[in-house]
C-alpha cells in the first residue's frame, strides 16, 4: 500500500574540490512504496531557483518543475523534470559508474538537446528507522576521462 508523509527536509549539494554550495530547507512529501524504497518530491515553488536551473529565469503559468529522488539502500535517482528550460537526471549506485543525463529544452519543441555524463559513486548511505531519515551520496562527475569534481548530496529527513 501506498503511504505518504509531508516532512521537513534540508537538501544540499557541495563540492568537495569547487566553491560550489547549495541548500535549501523545505518540506517535502515522502511517498513509502516498500520497506527500504521510497520517493522524495519537492515542487519547484519550493526550491530555490539557483538549485532549479543554472540561471535563474521567470516562472511562468504551467512551467511547475519536479524535484524528484527515488530513494533505497542500494541505489538513488534524483530527477528535475518539468516544463522549464533544464532538466536532469542522475543515478547512483555504490561502486558503480552511474549516468547523469541533462536537457535542455528550446521555446520550441524542436529545439531540445541533451547530453550525458558519467559518475562515480563513492559512498551511498541511508539510514532511518522504518522511514528514512538521512541520505548521503558522495560522487564523482567525470566527462571521458576528464574528472569534473567531487561533489556530496546530503538529505535530511526530519519527524
Amino acid at each position: 500500500m501506498l503511504t505518504h508523509h509531508r516532512r521537513p527536509v534540508n537538501l544540499s549539494l557541495m563540492s568537495v574540490d569547487l566553491p560550489i554550495l547549495s541548500s535549501v530547507e523545505t518540506s517535502a512529501t515522502l511517498y513509502q512504496k516498500d520497506s527500504n524504497w521510497f520517493h522524495v518530491l519537492l515542487n519547484e515553488s519550493e526550491i530555490p531557483r539557483s538549485i532549479a536551473e543554472f540561471e535563474p529565469s521567470p516562472i511562468h503559468p504551467g512551467e511547475n518543475q519536479l524535484l524528484w529522488l527515488e530513494i533505497s539502500p542500494y541505489r538513488v535517482i534524483m530527477t528535475m523534470q518539468g516544463k522549464g528550460k533544464f532538466a536532469y537526471r542522475h543515478y547512483w549506485e555504490q561502486g558503480i559508474y552511474g549516468v547523469s543525463r541533462y536537457w535542455l529544452n528550446g521555446d520550441d519543441p524542436k529545439e531540445t538537446d541533451s547530453f550525458r555524463l558519467r559518475n562515480f559513486t563513492r559512498s551511498l548511505q541511508l539510514k532511518g528507522g522504518s522511514l528514512p531519515e538521512y541520505l548521503r551520496v558522495e560522487y564523482e562527475l567525470w566527462s571521458y576521462q576528464v574528472r569534473l569534481g567531487h561533489y556530496v548530496l546530503h538529505l535530511e529527513i526530519f519527524n
